[in-house]
């Protein structure tokens, strides 16, 4: 017999940023690491990863973290984790371990001094009293995998993102066979995703877009810049079957798309007739297709970069198509629609996806009743998505049979304690909280450097500066004021005039006997400048206050 904790890191009422753990006696298995994308009130910040402290405390008990699939929502926390603890050894098949490899290299990462262990479906990996079995899913990136952890007192079963279509064959199939085996077997506890928990039906086939594509290609004959999330291999290989079927050729933007797609056709992920590959020189072409895609940025950059002319190579002819490949998700829909409003405003004909009509490869109510009747287990655990959506996946579970008390709501950093395969309410929580990763720092910028940032963009700056005789302090120059963002100078040099009157003053007041005490002055500036800005501006300014000595 044995004690379980499992709890999320992150992933619970989010979108992103998915890390599970499951703790069984003295051994830690961790499913997922991944990013997410901030929203606007995060200035500057990159992406953002769940804090990790919990696996630095307890290292030596970490057996490895098991990546599902090599999408930035599941594997994009794993640099910045690696150069922290490169020790920690990664788990994943053959196409999720090449799409971090290519990740890692772009973080210049020594792939030698990492363990990156590559694994295949359906053989099982032992950790002594433990055991992992990766069974293949259907995920619109090839070789998406779900996790099965044996344990003395049952399974664990942490899905991933999957849903079931039989249409897919290869690296994109769902093993039923093996899923219907181990739903024989003893399920203690069941992990599935709820983004789409609302919807009805099965996702199938509302994620396969070949006959829009192919409507697109129709009805517009000049050239078409199509915009595609890098690791859904499953899209870019339906839009390359309806480019094939026409006189068009395809033009592979920017060096990670290109490097992708290249090493997906090595390893036979994508099927390509490369004659159908264009380059630079058929750009500007009439009915040549031109993919574009993101990577680490704000959703939409390069089509932004595209409508602002900042494009080194596309520039916008109004008989251009743009084509958005993938249905509005959730967070981005502000930012889509003002993308959409602007290549209208130039009389560009913009084209995108129903997000009521079309769907990302996650499971709707069907294909979550399905894996939970197949599975049967004993304790069921709503994950990723927001709290509303694991409640509706709680409710489900309820229709289906599932007693109230075995299905566990959970936020992040509630823990699930399972004693000899017994539930035990132990209120036990780990403390979490969110990394905030800025440009090529892996360090968390931390909530004071935010509301600095959320004070510059809201009021601006002030910049107080004067200049002291070394030998005598008095002023020789200034107090001289300097905004930016704050006020229009010419309309307020009232403002500015008492600005420097209040700093000269206060400057004066801490010179005594050739001593300055320059912390105060900045203090006394920072604080009576504040209070005489308000009441002037309703506006509170950063105030930096420079003083020296010549």
């Amino acid at each position: 017999m044995s004690k379980i904790k499992i709890f999320a890191l992150g992933g619970l009422n989010e979108d992103g940023k998915n890390m599970y753990v499951v703790e069984v006696d003295k051994s830690i298995f961790v499913f997922d690491a991944g990013l997410k994308y901030p929203k606007d009130r995060l200035l500057g910040i990159d992406y953002i990863i769940p804090d990790y402290s919990y696996l630095k405390e307890n290292i030596k008990k970490v057996k490895g973290i098991f990546l599902t699939h090599g999408h930035e929502s599941n594997i994009g926390a794993i640099s910045d984790i690696l150069l922290d603890l490169p020790e920690i050894p990664i788990y994943g098949l053959k196409y999720t371990l090449e799409i971090l490899k290519m990740q890692l290299t772009l973080d210049k990462m020594d792939l030698n001094k990492l363990t990156l262990k590559e694994i295949k479906p359906n053989l099982r990996l032992n950790f002594k009293a433990c055991s992992i079995f990766p069974i293949r899913v259907t995920h619109s990136i090839p070789d998406a995998t779900l996790y099965v952890l044996n344990t003395v007192d049952g399974s664990i079963v942490y899905t991933g993102d999957f849903i079931f279509d039989p249409t897919m064959t290869d690296n994109f199939a769902t093993d039923i066979g093996k899923l219907a085996y181990i739903g024989k077997q003893n399920v203690l506890c069941l992990m599935t995703e709820s983004m789409y928990a609302e919807k009805d039906g099965f996702t199938s086939p509302k994620h396969r877009v070949a006959n829009f594509i192919r409507n697109v290609l129709h009805d517009n004959e000049n050239r078409i810049i199509m915009s595609v999330l890098p690791a859904h291999i499953y899209r870019i290989q339906e839009i390359f079957n309806e480019v094939s079927k026409t006189n068009r050729k395809i033009v592979i933007m920017g060096k990670y798309l290109q490097d992708l797609i290249n090493m997906s056709l090595e390893n036979k992920y994508l099927t390509i007739n490369k004659n159908k590959i264009g380059d630079l020189a058929n750009l500007n072409e009439k009915g040549v297709v031109v993919l574009i895609s993101d990577l680490k940025e704000k959703p939409y950059a390069n089509l932004e970069r595209i409508l602002k002319d900042n494009d080194r190579y596309i520039k916008l002819m109004e008989t251009d198509t743009i084509f958005i490949t993938e249905p509005m998700y959730l967070g981005v829909e502000k930012r889509m629609v003002m993308i959409m409003d602007e290549f209208a405003k130039k009389n560009i004909n913009v084209v995108s996806l129903s997000n009521k009509n079309h769907l990302l490869f996650h499971p709707s109510k069907e294909d979550l009743m399905m894996m939970i009747n197949m599975m049967n287990p004993k304790y069921y655990f709503p994950i990723k998505g927001n709290y509303k959506d694991q409640v509706e996946n709680a409710n489900l579970a309820s229709k289906l049979g599932l007693k109230k008390e075995n299905i566990l709501l959970k936020q992040n950093g509630d823990v699930i304690t399972l004693i000899n395969g017994k539930l035990i309410d132990k209120q036990e929580n780990i403390p979490v909280d969110e990394v905030l990763i800025d440009g090529k720092s892996q360090n968390d910028i931390g909530e004071v450097v935010l509301k600095d940032r959320e004070m510059l963009a809201e009021a601006g700056i002030v910049l107080v500066s004067a200049t002291l005789d070394k030998k005598t302090k008095e002023i020789l120059a200034g107090p001289e004021i300097l905004t930016r963002g704050f006020i229009y100078v010419k309309d307020n040099m009232d403002i500015l005039k008492e600005s420097s009157v209040i700093s000269e003053r206060i400057i004066k007041n801490n010179i005594n006997n050739n001593y300055v005490d320059y912390n105060n002055i900045k203090q006394e500036i920072r604080l009576n400048l504040g209070k005489y800005f308000y009441e002037m501006t309703d506006c509170r300014p950063m105030i930096i206050t420079v003083v020296g000595e010549v």
